[in-house]
């Protein structure tokens, strides 16, 4: 009943070759192709050691050999690409050809589905290889290499044409034939003459996106089955509110059709801001004496935790003007996670986290208005975790909620707890019966709980 992100299990591509071989021509059309935004072209151009000392004036002089294996950081490379693999937030090293140094400024990755190392190095490392899923060696004559390697270095890199043929006789030839050659060894396929085969590379794009399109069915797959897991709800984790006839007013007029947009957003304020209530009882309060200005004492009590607000675009956004009442000077994140439009599967587009969220004692509140499927709510906790957060410290609030996605989400994790304004009714017996052609947010018979309504009134779009 565990959720697993798709970025916990990401692609890996390994892209190698000679100098000037065309890897990287070859990884952009990788890239261009599969058309996954969420794909992570990682460079070992960025792996260099820093140069220190007395190498650093031969490096001025081109005697310097920045194509042996051992100029390259190939462990940290490792780690890197181990980090993502695992679905941690990691940070990658940028290097300045210029300085031949590290700077201070680094790139930060987080959520990954596809991972392309891309380097004449980039099959030399046996750990790193293990963790790649294809490897793929670009095979083009060293004359054509020298050629390219040229214009790349000259008009890219700022360097002197006797200096780059200096560097390639010394070191870049030698080497391509002692270390970079033999790797091929490990490749499952070689392109010959790189990005001008567009034969060899439209077959490698194919393949590529049939592993892709199985990764993201297996995903759904496992989505669906956290909701075909029935065990009572529990109250103390799926807490509904309580059906006063203040609630049955609102719902009325929310769930009408004719009503006004204006009065849309004064009820849907109104029955937020109870939710939030609800959500603030669940925080860990202690007494506290309150002096005025006049030497006057007041008993009172505050909260142990701090509290961090994390919306989810654009549903969450819907409860922005109750928390700004309710709450003033509360912290406020984003996250963006949308359905793809051909598969149905949810992808992290953004996340936009406050550095707050790592504090000791912090209560995470987490909002979306309509809850139907349960699987963009399932990757917002996710990513939640993946920063460090604890399932106890999440609290999810929702207006209306499918059964089935509560189950899914209560599945997926056994201490989150969830406040919803209304929640629907699922008919198991219809469930068992149903055509299996129906998705099972389809068994809540109401309309207002399987369409998503809220944001679109309370926005006007």
């Amino acid at each position: 009943s565990q959720y697993i992100p798709p970025w916990s299990e990401p692609y890996i591509i390994g892209v190698a070759g000679c100098s000037g071989s065309g890897k990287t021509s070859v990884a952009s059309k990788i890239i261009q192709e599969i058309n996954q935004p969420w794909t992570i072209l990682l460079s070992l151009d960025n792996f260099y050691k820093p140069v220190k000392g007395k190498d650093r004036e031969r490096v001025f002089k081109n005697e310097y050999d920045f194509d042996d294996p051992s100029s390259l950081d190939l462990d940290l490379l490792f780690e890197c690409v181990k980090s993502l693999k695992e679905g941690k937030k990691t940070e990658i090293p940028i290097y300045s050809f210029t300085h031949h140094d590290r700077t201070d400024k680094t790139v930060t990755i987080y959520g990954a589905n596809v991972i392309i190392v891309e380097g004449i190095y980039a099959l030399y490392n046996r750990q790193l290889l293990e963790l790649m899923d294809t490897k793929i060696f670009v095979d083009t004559d060293l004359d054509i290499c020298l050629a390219r390697r040229l214009n790349r270095d000259i008009a890219s890199r700022g360097r002197d044409l006797e200096g780059i043929l200096k560097q390639w006789n010394a070191f870049v030839k030698p080497n391509s034939v002692k270390y970079v050659r033999p790797t091929i060894d490990s490749a499952d396929l070689v392109i010959p003459r790189g990005a001008d085969n567009h034969v060899g590379i439209n077959m490698m794009i194919n393949h590529i996106s049939k592993q892709l399109s199985k990764k993201s069915k297996e995903h759904l797959k496992h989505l669906s089955k956290l909701g075909k897991i029935f065990r009572p709800l529990d109250d103390a984790r799926a807490i509904r509110l309580p059906r006063t006839n203040q609630l049955n007013c609102i719902n009325t007029i929310l769930l009408n059709k004719s009503t006004r947009r204006d009065e849309f957003i004064f009820y849907f304020d109104r029955i937020a801001t109870i939710l939030l209530t609800h959500a603030l009882n669940l925080l860990t309060y202690t007494p506290v004496k309150i002096t005025t200005p006049t030497n006057y004492e007041v008993k009172s009590i505050r909260p142990l935790e701090s509290i961090v607000a994390i919306n989810m675009i654009r549903s969450g956004d819907c409860f922005m003007n109750s928390i700004k009442r309710t709450l003033p000077d509360v912290t406020i994140g984003k996250l963006l996670i949308q359905s793809d439009s051909l598969t149905g599967e949810p992808q992290l587009h953004t996340e936009s986290l406050p550095p707050s969220i790592y504090d000791n004692h912090v209560k995470i509140l987490l909002f979306d208005a309509q809850i139907i499927s349960g699987a963009a709510a399932i990757m917002a906790i996710q990513v939640l975790l993946d920063h460090g957060l604890r399932q106890q410290d999440i609290v999810l609030v929702g207006y209306l909620c499918t059964e089935m996605g509560m189950r899914r989400i209560l599945n997926a994790f056994s201490e989150v707890k969830i406040i919803v304004g209304l929640m629907s009714q699922q008919d198991i017996k219809t469930y068992n019966e149903i055509n299996r052609n129906v998705t099972e947010e389809n068994y809540d018979s109401d309309w207002w709980f399987k369409t998503r309504f809220v944001d679109n009134v309370y926005f006007g779009t």
